[in-house]
């Protein structure tokens, strides 16, 4: 008698035996709920890095930086795993601040707060940090927009974090393998619509107060996305939460259908979230209905994992090095051209980075403050 067609592949449960991380992923994908998922994001994402003309775009929100996952966000980067970030505002602002030397803490939730006040500590749920030190950090972005950025001119998010990242690399005694100073060195743009609502934002309003403002234009960032949608054949979206950087990037599609131009929907997608999709938000929508808007390929590989970002994304994203390790330095990934009015982008193996600059010796250090 044959096999109904519901009944074609065996679950097979996950031994405990010698494997790497990425054979344990594997494991997983043939057992069930989140599990499952977590292992078939991991086969997913790694076969997206072996498509020819496919740009890859990660939406990055909730407070993963401070959470210590921006290394990894880095080394997705530094290695081409994403060729485009969105991100919230506040992650930006955590990882610029723990790359000019600041220090998050190990904390507990448990906490008294109204201590905490006192003694000028901040909490992110069981991370503490110290307020000052971000006032420090807060100072250094406005002291650097003020002397950098021209008040009458419209920047887009991406080139003011590429400015910003430029700054870190060159000038300053800093960490250069964070993820602002990473996308800098390797040619990765950062988008950060909601730019207003982050340490970032409220650097750049105390600086209009203090007369010198700085125009973040929405819709040139709104353009520009758009534009690196235009100039590549199939698209992969990666959402670390959701939020506004998922809409930002699953938007890019109704835009290229107002603007009459050939819409297929993103070729692949996944998703990494604890929010779910009766609450009507868009950080737990489903996939299935964002292909009711064209935001989505129907045919698109899509998996959504709804599970603490802190817990997948380590394993993933150890899994996909172990996985990828033996194709991923010659994936041909998109070349971003800027200087013209419009974008140019060509697919080619990833030139050497942006070589960082030398940290200031203790001596040159002693010499610029006596120049001061």
């Amino acid at each position: 008698m044959a096999k109904s067609k519901f009944l074609q592949r065996q679950t097979v449960p996950v031994q405990v035996t010698e494997k790497s991380v990425s054979e344990l992923t594997d494991a997983m994908a043939l057992t069930g709920f989140q599990g499952r998922k977590l292992g078939e994001s991991v086969q997913t994402w790694a076969e997206m890095l072996k498509q020819k003309n496919l740009t890859i775009m990660m939406g990055y929100t909730g407070a993963m930086s401070p959470a210590g996952m921006r290394k990894i966000v880095a080394y997705l980067i530094q290695h081409r795993m994403i060729d485009c970030l969105v991100s919230t505002g506040a992650n930006m602002f955590h990882d610029i601040f723990e790359s000019t030397g600041g220090k998050h803490y190990v904390g507990t939730h448990c906490a008294n707060d109204e201590a905490l006040f006192k003694e000028g500590v901040d909490r992110i749920y069981d991370v503490f940090a110290v307020e000052k030190e971000f006032r420090g950090t807060d100072y250094m972005v406005m002291d650097w927009a003020r002397k950098n950025l021209e008040p009458d001119k419209p920047y887009s998010t991406r080139e003011f974090f590429h400015l910003l990242g430029k700054h870190i690399v060159e000038n300053l005694d800093a960490d250069r393998d964070g993820i602002v100073a990473s996308a800098y060195r390797h040619n990765v743009p950062i988008f950060v619509p909601a730019l207003a609502d982050s340490s970032i934002g409220i650097a750049l309003m105390v600086a209009r107060r203090a007369g010198h403002p700085v125009n973040i234009d929405q819709m040139k960032d709104v353009d520009e996305i758009t534009q690196i949608v235009e100039n590549t054949k199939k698209t992969g979206v990666i959402y670390v939460g959701g939020g506004v950087p998922k809409n930002f990037i699953q938007q890019t599609e109704v835009i290229m259908s107002m603007l009459e131009l050939p819409v297929e929907g993103h070729s692949y997608a996944l998703q990494y979230t604890t929010d779910a999709p009766h609450w009507g938000g868009l950080s737990g929508c489903t996939f299935e209905e964002a292909v009711s808007w064209g935001k989505i390929a129907g045919v698109a590989p899509k998996v959504q994992v709804f599970a603490d970002a802190t817990i997948s994304l380590p394993i993933v994203s150890q899994a996909l090095m172990e996985k990828t390790k033996a194709y991923i330095d010659q994936r041909k990934s998109p070349r971003y051209d800027w200087s013209g009015p419009k974008l140019k982008v060509k697919f080619a193996p990833q030139p050497a980075p942006i070589a960082p600059a030398k940290k200031p010796s203790k001596q040159g250090k002693k010499a610029a403050k006596a120049k001061k």
